[in-house]
Formats: structure tokens, C-alpha cells, sequence
């Protein structure tokens, strides 16, 4: 391989790779539990930006059950994000093929 083209191919890299970022800062999902009685709001960079619960969800006697529904909201937002960044990342680098990236 010419060198050249390899600097070529890994300027356009990270040129790819910037756009992809950018890309994901402006993301946000939400994902439910418990029937969308708690919600959770992460962004592009995993970040929580907002946790919603219903009145009912909130039973003083029963703290273990909203602890539960809000991490299975946060997991469900987490796989929510990755299938976008998935998405995302794979349309936006196009046909380069980087090893690992793909199948």
C-alpha cells in the first residue's frame, strides 16, 4: 500500500470519526419500566439528563421496587443509545472497513 494513500485513508478517518461524534452529542433516548412508570433520559455520551417517576411508583414501603424499575429503565435507555450509536456510527462511516467495527 502507498503510503500516502494510508495517510490519506486515516485523515479521512478521523474526519469521519469527528462527524460521528458530533453526531452522537446531539442524541437522547429514554428508556421505560414498570409500563413507562419510570423513565430515564441519556444522552449521546451515556449521561443521565433526566429521571421521571410517577406518584405511584414512589411507595415509601416499598423502596427496593423503585430501585429496581429505575436501573431497568437506565438499562433499557443504555440499549436503547447503543443500537442508535450503532446505527449512527455505521451510516455515517459508510463503506470503511476498520476492524472491529463490523461484521
Amino acid at each position: 500500500m502507498n503510503p500516502f494513500d494510508l495517510v490519506k485513508n486515516i485523515s479521512n478517518l478521523q474526519s469521519q470519526m469527528q462527524k460521528v461524534k458530533d453526531e452522537l452529542a446531539t442524541l437522547t433516548t429514554t428508556g421505560s419500566a414498570g409500563g413507562g412508570i419510570v423513565q430515564v433520559t441519556l444522552n449521546g455520551q451515556f449521561v443521565m439528563t433526566s429521571i421521571k417517576l410517577d406518584p405511584v411508583a414512589v411507595d415509601p414501603r416499598d423502596v427496593p421496587m423503585l430501585q429496581d424499575l429505575i436501573l431497568a429503565a437506565h438499562h433499557d435507555a443504555m440499549d436503547k443509545m447503543q443500537e442508535m450509536i450503532k446505527e449512527k456510527s455505521g451510516s455515517m462511516l459508510g463503506g470503511l472497513n476498520i476492524p472491529g467495527m463490523g461484521a
